[in-house]
């Protein structure tokens, strides 16, 4: 299989690259596009199924671009991720297969792999008799598959869906054409508080207001838990799901969700134990906010980092690419100080805000680019690290970010990475700049998908 999560299927030793199709599979395929040294070919039958080959819960799967290896069997996907991870630390980052063998622990997977995502955006628009639909696009395109119950998603989301779309219906508001930039409703954005059960619901609309907008509100703040119900404007031109401004229609502006540290014992064994002593950390989050979207894999993921941070109370932590300050905090729990940088304003506020909720004094948050915020607060005022912690966008980290780490030469280094590839390429920078691979592990916070989170770490070389 394919990073992507196509099968790779050969005749005489040319490849064809077929969606939907697993490994083991034997499939019978229509050649669609054929290029100098590969083909594409498009699944028309499974001949003979492979022993990982499931059925997947959703019926949408093949034309929806969401789950792309849902017809896989878990613990095959884990497999599959944990081998991307490996070969692109070995084939990018240049890392031995012995040292992987060395500092790779297990994957770390969920329990149940559906109904996990926190968030959900649904594109709107209109079927072939001009009746609105939600749904998700179909993979690589802006064609919307009518779905109001994705499989990954929480069991709220279906009401809600139906109860916009019957609003839509009744009260004329057309959905968004994006051919020709006219209707009204764009998405539709929902969240839920896991741990608090609490629901945020931003309708984003082409224009300033929705028709009748308390008759959307009365029907929705019905919903079990709904706490915040908001508006988001744009009006651009764009595939840019959200705009900047939001306005609170009905209930609160944030929702809030706990965030427990767990142990690598709990981990280790599978569990989702908390321990009567942790009361974790409260977030709130607004339509805007970035927060992860498996929330039972986050507490496994910042749990890993925190303790690949290998803190004792005294150290200066460094989180860059902090968004609203969840590692950042988790940290200041056993950090002497940590400092926060994001680029994104509101994130930032939200941080501070987020520190003064739970009462956490010994966290600083700055507004900026990490690669240029970083080398000004270390050359101006001497600020440096102990630790410094990277979660950064799929493209990795500016070069200019990790040149400034070098100089600041903290003892270790943790990695929270989106994306192996960027991963290992920066990694390999690091490590040409005195710095040492010491562990590493993935962590599955999107199942059925090809996504895959990883930490590792980093330690600086004694010389």
């Amino acid at each position: 299989m394919g990073v992507d999560g196509e099968g790779i299927g050969k005749i005489d030793g040319f490849p064809f690259f077929v969606k939907d199709a697993v490994i083991g599979d034997r499939v019978e395929a229509k050649v669609i596009k054929v290029k100098k040294g590969y083909a594409y070919a498009r699944l028309m039958k499974v001949a003979t199924p492979s022993p990982d080959r499931t059925e997947p819960r959703c019926p949408c799967h093949r034309q929806c671009g969401g789950c792309q290896i849902q017809a896989l069997d878990y613990k095959a996907q884990l497999k599959f991720k944990e081998n991307k991870v490996r070969n692109n630390l070995s084939r990018i980052g240049g890392f031995s297969r012995e040292l992987l063998d060395q500092v790779m622990e297990p994957i770390v997977g969920m329990e149940e792999p559906y109904y996990y995502r926190n968030k959900a955006q649904f594109p709107i628009g209109a079927d072939k008799n001009g009746e609105p639909v939600a749904g998700f696009y179909a993979g690589r395109t802006h064609s919307i598959i009518a779905n109001t119950d994705c499989a990954l998603g929480v069991k709220e989301n279906r009401v809600i869906l139906e109860i916009l779309l019957d609003y839509m219906k009744k009260y004329k508001a057309a959905p968004y054409n994006e051919m020709t930039g006219k209707g009204l409703v764009r998405h539709i954005l929902i969240r839920k508080g896991f741990t608090s059960g609490e629901i945020m619901v931003c309708i984003i609309i082409n224009g300033d207001e929705l028709p009748h907008e308390d008759k959307l509100v009365d029907a929705l703040k019905k919903v079990r838990g709904m706490t915040s119900i908001s508006i988001n404007v744009n009006k651009e031109n764009t595939n840019v799901i959200m705009g900047k401004k939001c306005r609170t229609i009905w209930g609160q502006s944030t929702i809030s969700d706990v965030i427990h540290m767990r142990s690598m014992e709990s981990i280790d064994a599978g569990e989702d134990i908390v321990s009567p002593d942790d009361s974790g950390i409260t977030f709130a989050i607004s339509p805007l906010s970035f927060y992860q979207v498996n929330p039972v894999q986050t507490e496994k993921l910042y749990s890993i980092a925190l303790s690949y941070a290998g803190l004792t109370g005294t150290e200066t932590v460094w989180d860059l690419y902090c968004g609203i300050g969840t590692i950042s905090l988790f940290m200041a729990r056993q950090a002497g100080q940590v400092y926060g940088i994001e680029i994104v304003e509101q994130a930032i506020v939200d941080a501070r805000e987020n520190a003064k909720r739970n009462n956490i004094r010994n966290a600083s948050f700055y507004v900026g680019k990490a690669e240029e915020v970083l080398p000004r607060l270390y050359q101006e005022e001497g600020i440096c690290a102990d630790v410094i912690c990277v979660d950064p966008p799929r493209k990795g980290c500016d070069e200019a970010c990790l040149a400034t780490i070098v100089k600041m030469a903290p003892k270790r280094i943790v990695y929270v990475s989106c994306d192996s590839a960027t991963l290992a390429r920066d990694l390999k920078y690091l490590c040409a700049n005195g710095y040492v691979l010491r562990r590493a592990r993935a962590a599955d916070l999107f199942p059925n998908t090809v996504h895959v989170e990883s930490v590792i770490m980093m330690q600086l070389v004694e010389k």
